[in-house]
C-alpha cells in the first residue's frame, strides 16, 4: 500500500493499536517485519498510520502476537478495510484537520457522552450560537472561514447515535451573543431533549459535587469499549485520548457527573424556565 500524506485520527488509532499489540507480545519492529516478509521501515509506517495494512496482514500480525480477542481483531480489520469517504471530505484542505477527524469519529460512533461547562455542546448549538462562538476566535476568521465552520458544525448534528449530554448551568446562562440568540438556543435545547436519541441533563449552580464536572469532556463510543475515544480541551486545541487507564477514568467520571445532575425531565423544565426568565 502507498503512503499517506496525512493519516486521519481513525487511521492513527488503528496504527496505535497494532503497535500496542506488538509491544504487549514482546516483539521488536524488526521481528514483526521478518514475520510479514517486509522491512522494519514498513512496520514503522504501518504503526504510525502513514501506510495502511491489508486485512490478511493484520490478521497474520494478530496471530503472531498471540491476540486471542477475536472480536477486537475483527474490529481492527474493519478499520483497516474501511474505505468510507464521508461528507467531511468536502472540507479537506478547507478546515483544520481536527474538524474532519471529529466528524469521522462521530460517524463511526456507537454512542456519545458529553460534559459541557462553559458553552453548549456543538451537537446542540443553533447556527447563531455557533457563529457567535467562532466569531470570537483570535486571530479573527474571514467571513468564508467562519461560514465553513458553521456549516460543518450543523452537518455534524445529523448524526442520530445515542447522545447523553450533561450541561452546567453556566453554559446555559453565558450569552455568547445577544438575548434573542440565547433564548433561541435554550428553546433549541428543549427541542433536542425531546429527540429519541438525546438525553439531556443539567448541573445547577446550587448542586453539590461540582468538582466532578470541572472541565469539558466528549466521550465517543467505538465498536468495543477498548476502542472508545475521549476528547479533552487543551491550550493548543482538542486532544484525543485512548489509553485504557484514561478511558476507564473518564467512564467513571461521566457516571459520577451524570449521577449528581438533574434527571432529564427536571433538566428540561429547568431549561424551559431559564428561557422564559431571559
Amino acid at each position: 500500500m502507498g503512503t499517506r500524506r496525512e493519516p486521519t485520527a481513525r487511521q492513527k488509532r488503528l496504527a496505535v493499536e497494532l503497535r500496542r499489540l506488538r509491544e504487549a507480545a514482546g516483539f521488536s519492529a524488526r521481528e514483526a517485519a521478518t514475520m510479514l516478509g517486509v522491512n522494519s521501515v514498513q512496520i514503522s509506517q504501518i504503526e504510525s498510520g502513514i501506510s495502511g495494512v491489508s486485512e490478511e496482514r493484520l490478521r497474520r500480525l494478530a496471530s503472531h502476537y498471540d491476540c486471542t480477542d477475536q472480536e477486537f481483531v475483527d474490529a481492527l480489520a474493519a478499520m483497516a478495510t474501511d474505505r468510507t469517504r464521508g461528507w467531511w471530505e468536502e472540507y479537506r484542505w478547507l478546515l483544520p484537520t481536527p474538524f474532519l477527524d471529529l466528524a469521522e469519529l462521530e460517524h463511526h460512533a456507537t454512542f456519545q457522552n458529553e460534559v459541557a461547562i462553559l458553552f453548549v455542546p456543538g451537537l446542540l448549538q443553533t447556527e447563531d450560537y455557533a457563529r457567535a462562538l467562532f466569531s470570537g476566535r483570535v486571530p479573527e476568521l474571514t467571513g468564508e472561514e467562519l461560514e465553513l465552520r458553521v456549516r460543518h458544525r450543523m452537518r455534524r448534528q445529523e448524526a442520530t447515535v445515542p447522545y447523553d449530554a450533561v450541561i452546567h448551568e453556566a453554559a446555559l446562562r453565558i450569552r455568547v451573543s445577544d438575548r434573542a440568540a440565547s433564548q433561541a438556543q435554550l428553546t433549541r435545547l428543549v427541542e433536542f431533549s425531546e429527540a429519541d436519541h438525546v438525553t439531556l441533563r443539567v448541573i445547577p449552580f446550587d448542586l453539590n459535587g461540582f468538582s466532578r464536572a470541572s472541565s469539558t469532556m466528549t466521550y465517543v463510543g467505538g465498536p468495543l469499549p477498548k476502542l472508545d475515544t475521549v476528547l479533552r480541551d487543551a491550550p493548543h486545541g482538542s486532544v484525543f485520548i485512548d489509553s485504557e487507564a484514561q478511558l476507564n477514568a473518564c467512564r467513571t467520571r461521566f457516571r459520577k457527573v451524570e449521577a449528581v445532575s438533574l434527571d432529564p425531565e427536571r433538566s428540561r423544565d429547568f431549561i424551559h424556565k431559564l428561557a422564559k426568565e431571559l
